[in-house]
């Protein structure tokens, strides 16, 4: 098992004891998906936190018989649906593998256990925390007030193997567009490269 991008990750928010390293590895669950994978589907309870160690993935719900994406995540990134897991309620969303996909794997329940074995971690779980709440606060915002071009850009910036793992239909999602509009924005951000 390849834990150890997961774990340099965490060790630079605070350096793991030895015991909380070798608790960690001995928790972590290596999981190979192929691409259409869903790893949760709307209705079921998020179970597992996922590191993803290779592969893209998205969240999506249904708004009557059309698909919302509601983020993407690549490499070196964790996910789960936030409100279900934390909660441990049903999902309102989706998440599906965008591409074949290496995950690392922690039930809900293991994560708990390891915060109350060993009190330092909710130092490192806390600053995770705070950071993927930033980024949806940050979603939030570029969606009030960037243009569909200026969100297009920042969303090849961050994800640049985007156009590769999705479809055209899922990024204008994201981005709050429709597919036409994407159209005219890669149209002119083409002519002017």
């Amino acid at each position: 098992m390849n834990a150890d991008k997961l774990l340099n990750l965490l060790n630079f928010i605070a350096p793991f004891s030895a015991a909380l390293d070798q608790r960690f590895r001995d928790t972590l669950k290596e999981e190979h998906h192929q691409k259409g994978y869903l790893l949760l589907r709307e209705g079921e309870t998020s179970r597992k936190i996922y590191f993803i160690n290779k592969g893209f993935a998205r969240a999506f719900h249904y708004n009557g018989d059309k698909e919302c994406t509601t983020w993407f995540m690549g490499e070196g990134d964790l996910m789960i649906s936030v409100y279900s897991f934390y909660t441990q309620q049903p999902a309102p969303e989706n998440i599906e593998l965008l591409a074949d996909s290496a995950l690392l794997s922690m039930t809900w329940n293991q994560l708990q256990s390891i915060y109350a074995d060993f009190p330092e971690y909710n130092y490192i779980g806390r600053i995770v925390t705070e950071k993927y709440y930033m980024m949806s606060e940050e979603r939030t915002i570029i969606l009030r007030t960037m243009s569909a071009a200026q969100r297009y850009n920042l969303l090849l910036k961050k994800y640049p193997q985007v156009l590769l793992n999705a479809k055209l239909s899922q990024v204008a999602s994201f981005l709050g567009i429709t597919p036409e509009t994407l159209s005219r924005v890669r149209a002119r951000k083409t002519v002017l490269t």
